[in-house]
């Protein structure tokens, strides 16, 4: 189970990718078998009925899920040293990363390294398969997020990890409860658990970010600073960029919308898809050159984007 000194990596059951699913993401099954516990069984019809038609993991239920049945969990702010140390202990940890085409993040388990190549192994859910990124692009990448990660241990292991400090653990922990109840529609309950977050850890980029989405999805200003305190925090926080930009679009401040998804775009120029048919609108909108250029960068990094034949229409007519 261990991994050798030499060797830096973790081997990792492998589960069928159709089995992952909104209310226990594929990440949290496989650590699961890891640890000898198959999670799937757990989940009720009860819970299946509640993200019916959602795109995405929810975090929550795959921890709670996990919490109920012997393990313990927690989401904090890593960093590269940290990582490599929880792999040497045998411990495969899941990080929050860009995702691709609209998807804006996606979980990923970390499973090894390679101090030679520099490179940072992840899982892939095929026989003697791994993923097997340049670590300073990866680390650039999980920069983006704030670093985060998960860990999933079983509860009678957990001292294995009593002596290390997580970094912004209750506050990550809020941010997952409120994301629950923002796809619920409750905005109010999850902006009022995101007030707390920030009051919590109050040096906290992603819980920022979050009270900002929040305050956004009510057309509030506030949602301005909240956005702006998560980039003065980190400076590559890829969504606060691209969230100001959605604020300034619907407010119709289309020139204010543009600055903030370029700069977006300069983080990460393929991380999400969608951002350019946004600017491209901003621009068109403010009488910018470019919108073609953008509706087609928008079709290449969305290949199966519903609108496909509209865009290409408009872009014949520009």
């Amino acid at each position: 189970m261990f991994p050798s000194s030499e060797e830096h990596s973790i081997t990792l059951p492998i589960v069928d990718p159709s089995l992952d699913s909104p209310q226990l993401p594929l990440v949290f099954n496989v650590l699961a078998l890891y640890w000898g516990e198959d999670l799937s069984s757990h989940i009720t019809e009860e819970i299946r009925v509640k993200y019916e038609g959602v795109r995405g993991s929810v975090l929550i239920e795959g921890i709670e899920v996990a919490e109920k049945n012997g393990f313990q969990s927690v989401m904090y702010k890593s960093n590269m040293k940290d990582l490599k140390k929880t792999i040497d202990q045998g411990i495969p940890l899941i990080t929050i990363l860009p995702g691709i085409h609209d998807l804006v993040q996606h979980a990923t388990i970390v499973c090894g390294y390679e101090p030679q190549e520099r490179r940072i192994l992840t899982y892939v859910p095929e026989q003697d398969k791994q993923g097997a990124v340049p670590e300073k692009r990866f680390e650039q990448e999980w920069e983006e997020d704030d670093m985060t990660s998960i860990i999933l241990i079983p509860s009678d292991m957990a001292e294995i990890v009593s002596d290390r400090e997580f970094r912004f653990q209750k506050s990550n922990r809020s941010c997952l409860v409120a994301e629950r109840s923002r796809l619920k529609g409750d905005i109010p309950k999850a902006t009022e658990e995101l007030k707390n977050a920030v009051v919590m850890d109050i040096d906290n980029p992603q819980a920022w970010y979050a009270l900002g989405s929040a305050y956004n999805d009510l057309k509030s200003e506030s949602a301005i600073e909240c956005y702006e305190k998560a980039i003065k925090l980190n400076k590559r926080y890829y969504l606060a960029y691209r969230g100001l930009g959605n604020y300034y679009l619907k407010s119709e401040q289309y020139d204010v919308a543009d600055e903030w998804y370029s700069m977006a775009i300069d983080i990460n120029p393929v991380r999400f898809g969608p951002i350019y048919k946004n600017r491209a609108l901003a621009r068109l909108k403010s009488g910018k050159s470019s919108v073609k250029e953008d509706l087609e960068k928008y079709l290449r990094y969305m290949p199966g984007a519903a609108d496909r034949v509209s865009i290409q229409q408009a872009i014949k007519e520009l």
